[in-house]
């Protein structure tokens, strides 16, 4: 056998699954080359690339090939092993190198015109290229300037092609021999059924249903600095991902920068008030929270005979500071981070999965870990989970706690993660151990579908009227144990707590169904025996006004962008933004307007209509909101699409 197998390699013809093996190998040699030709001509772009952050963006760019490769090839890999009786026919054969050679030739393309166009960009070329394309009427000229001016790309791209052409022949298939001849059909569509199995797993980046299908953000897993992002994409993946997704356009409602900024501006220049900068920081993002649950938040409802289903949380309100009408940015789980963390708010594309997700951004881990905080994110999830992972890396935490980091699977809850009581536990005795000051964030993951609680709890929290009502009791439960524990513990004192929930989640009663209200959550500040953070706060507010108002309480007087406000200076504007039903949800005052970035099409008072039934938009003057909403979106997209989220 082992003779016959030399035999069949010094010919060049042997099994047609490894000459289809062998030519995608190919391919994943030249993706990789083309990376390193991609850093080579850039190397100015990309400093400080360290030995061990060098091997981390080798071993991610494999990741991403991987998906851009198995993208561009499923088409020519299915027909490749379809049982037709023809496959082996030269035509047949022909057809399928051309395909291959085309499709490929793609890739190489876009990511040969990448080593140059890099420069002038700053990011991987996405989709949205083809639409400057299709509106330049010039293109021809400019494509040959740049052919001239850039010749050395156009020869690197034509051997690249001929020596493709040259080496996809060099082993030839020759089909598998089965005793009995039938069998190569069902053998056939098994290989297709593994390949398509593969494929999946390949392109989500794992094999659990919390993986997300990746995207451009999953790069930041494996850099040291959101500025080797690029280094660890290809072209081809970055097109792929952003074809037919929602593009962010520019605005130009101001055309003077002054008048922009007199409505509306997220630099934020602060003055140091406080001397707590040496206060720890801890963020509890409590998954699907809709402020409907919690009893105190909502006393009127059920003819003032509602109690809720949060206990523990109502009664730590007593010591806080609470924000009575607190709103999310975004109705996913994914919009969240961002907004709690990095003041940006969900317009419409969740930031962790457009273009620029890539951006350099302003974050309250980034800019606490730069005044010598020691940082962590902590999510239950098996790693990878909602990108989360990826995302913690962009923003600044210099360490991330998932399921593999808390290592014992006993207390996996089957679907989403570790049950949150162990995992609260194992938050607070890891943040005992960390040098403080620090600022941590844990994401929980228990009240979510398929709403289950741990055996123990069956029947111990009220069913209410929503699957969810007995998880939301678990994990309040499990809150109030975490505060028993930390509060043992010397740091706990020197604490700022914030509660809030990643977005709100299914409603029971007829007011929380709103527009507005499917965006309500909890938010409230926890500072352990300060008097003065005690309060109920019945303004409105938002995720987005978390980082700003941290940074406001421990005095940071740097510098920075931020969409959001400091809620707890008594003087500070408030509003609210959102996106639904393909409008900008602007909420200021009492004025309350759904804007579709063209025209007005709902106005709304709150004070004399929380249903929100009746529209006003021929009856008041809402100019002044409107042109605010305007400023905000404007502000949004110019400083996304040119990457200028922090202070130069």
């Amino acid at each position: 056998m082992n003779k016959l197998f030399l035999n069949d390699i010094t010919n060049r013809n042997i099994n047609e699954y490894l000459v289809l093996l062998y030519r995608f190998l190919l391919m994943m040699i030249f993706f990789t080359v083309f990376r390193l030709l991609f850093w080579a001509f850039n190397t100015d772009m990309f400093p400080d690339v360290t030995i061990s952050g060098f091997l981390n963006i080798i071993k991610g760019g494999f990741v991403f090939d991987l998906a851009a490769l198995l993208y561009l090839n499923a088409f020519y890999i299915i027909i490749s092993i379809l049982p037709f009786p023809f496959k082996f026919s030269s035509f047949y054969q022909s057809l399928l190198k051309w395909i291959y050679l085309l499709t490929n030739g793609i890739g190489i393309a876009l990511n040969s015109i990448d080593i140059i166009y890099y420069r002038f960009i700053h990011k991987r070329t996405t989709f949205n290229v083809f639409d400057i394309l299709a509106n330049e009427e010039n293109m021809g000229r400019l494509w040959i300037q740049f052919i001239l001016d850039f010749w050395y790309i156009a020869v690197l791209f034509v051997v690249s092609i001929l020596m493709l052409y040259r080496l996809y022949s060099f082993y030839k298939p020759k089909p598998v021999q089965f005793s009995v001849r039938w069998l190569s059909i069902p053998f056939s569509l098994l290989s297709i059924i593994v390949f398509t199995g593969f494929s999946i797993v390949s392109i989500r980046g794992g094999y659990r249903h919390s993986t997300r299908p990746m995207n451009m953000s999953n790069a930041g897993k494996y850099v040291e600095s959101t500025e080797h992002m690029a280094l660890v994409l290809n072209t081809p993946f970055c097109v792929i991902r952003t074809w037919g997704k929602k593009k962010i356009e520019r605005a130009n409602y101001f055309i003077n920068e002054g008048e922009l900024n007199a409505v509306f501006s997220p630099y934020h220049s602060p003055e140091a008030f406080t001397d707590a900068m040496n206060k720890n920081v801890v963020v509890i993002i409590l998954e699907s929270f809709n402020r409907e649950y919690i009893g105190t938040l909502n006393k009127a409802l059920d003819n003032g005979n509602y109690t809720g289903y949060t206990p523990f949380l109502d009664s730590l309100m007593n010591h806080s500071l609470v924000f009575e009408r607190a709103y999310a940015n975004g109705e996913k789980s994914i919009d969240a981070m961002p907004s709690i963390l990095a003041s940006i708010p969900s317009m419409g594309i969740p930031y962790t999965v457009s273009e620029y997700s890539s951006n350099k951004i302003n974050t309250l881990p980034g800019l606490l870990g730069e005044s010598g905080y020691t940082t962590a994110f902590f999510h239950g999830a098996p790693n990878g989970s909602m990108g989360f992972d990826a995302f913690a890396k962009v923003a600044g935490f210099q360490d991330y706690y998932g399921m593999s980091e808390y290592g014992n699977k006993d207390d996996f809850d089957g679907t989403w993660g570790i049950w949150d009581e162990p995992f609260f536990k194992y938050f607070a005795r890891e943040m005992d151990k960390m040098k403080q000051p620090f600022m941590t964030s844990l994401f929980t993951v228990s009240s979510h579908h398929p709403f289950k609680v741990p055996e123990k709890y069956e029947g111990v929290f009220p069913k209410g009227t929503l699957p969810v009502h007995q998880c939301v009791g678990y994990t309040d439960n499990a809150l109030r144990k975490f505060f028993n524990e930390a509060s043992q513990m010397d740091w706990y004192n020197n604490t700022l707590f914030v509660i809030t929930a990643d977005h709100s989640s299914a409603s029971h009663f007829a007011s929380s169904k709103t527009t507005l209200n499917r965006f309500a959550i909890p938010l409230l500040f926890y500072v352990p025996g300060d008097k003065n953070m005690v309060k109920w706060d019945k303004k409105i507010a938002q995720q987005i006004d978390i980082m700003p108002s941290v940074l406001g309480y421990l005095g940071y007087n740097k510098p920075y962008v931020a969409f959001g406000n400091n809620i707890l200076k008594l003087d500070e504007e408030r509003f609210v933004i959102n996106y639904a039903n393909q409008n900008y949800q602007f909420f200021d005052g009492d004025a309350i307007i759904h804007y579709d970035g063209q025209k007005l099409n709902a106005v709304y008072d709150f004070s004399s209509d929380s249903l929100l039934s009746s529209n006003l938009i021929n009856d008041v003057n809402v100019i002044e909101s409107e042109h605010k909403c305007k400023a905000i979106i404007q502000h949004y997209n110019n400083r996304m699409i040119d990457d200028k989220l922090i202070v130069n």
